[in-house]
């Protein structure tokens, strides 16, 4: 379980009933890092999507895309839970960051016909309670992969 403090970070702890020992991971924030990981990341996907094409699962383009990520060596978590911490209690509320790659980006991928206001507003809450800066939003949907990425920043 991951949940995010005032100062930003991911910690990792076991809970009963209290938050207890905490360990710091701290997300990455060095831009020149950021972008040469969201640039494999685009990369990988576009790799996907040409081999795939539109209009499958989701669960298909994650698991392809996660293995694309790992034949690159870089890191990446799967359906990351995400609680709240909420006046010091930990709140399981079932958010789960879709992938997060060298414990830096997070990625939300969608197969929808378009992006709306609301996909974009759901990885802006991923990143502000995660701490982390950078996302992309990846609709598998689209005849051209390039039409279907978003790039966030969280600047809070």
């Amino acid at each position: 379980m991951f949940c995010r403090s005032t100062a930003n970070k991911w910690y990792n702890k076991s809970v009963e009933g209290k938050i207890n020992g905490w360990k710091f991971l701290s997300c990455r924030s060095d831009p020149m890092e950021l972008n040469s990981i969201s640039g494999e990341i685009v990369d990988a996907a576009i790799k996907v999507h040409t081999a795939l094409g539109p209009g499958l699962l989701e669960s298909t383009y994650t698991a392809c895309l996660a293995h694309e990520l790992r034949l690159r060596s870089l890191d990446v978590r799967l359906q990351l839970p995400l609680p709240i911490q909420y006046k010091g209690v930990l709140i399981r509320v079932g958010y789960r960051i879709d992938m997060l790659v060298q414990s830096s980006v997070v990625v939300e991928l969608k197969v929808v016909r378009t992006l709306h206001p609301v996909h974009e507003a759901q990885l802006l809450s991923y990143l502000k309670l995660s701490g982390c800066k950078l996302g992309l939003l990846i609709n598998f949907n689209v005849a051209h992969l390039r039409d279907g990425i978003k790039r966030m920043v969280n600047n809070s």
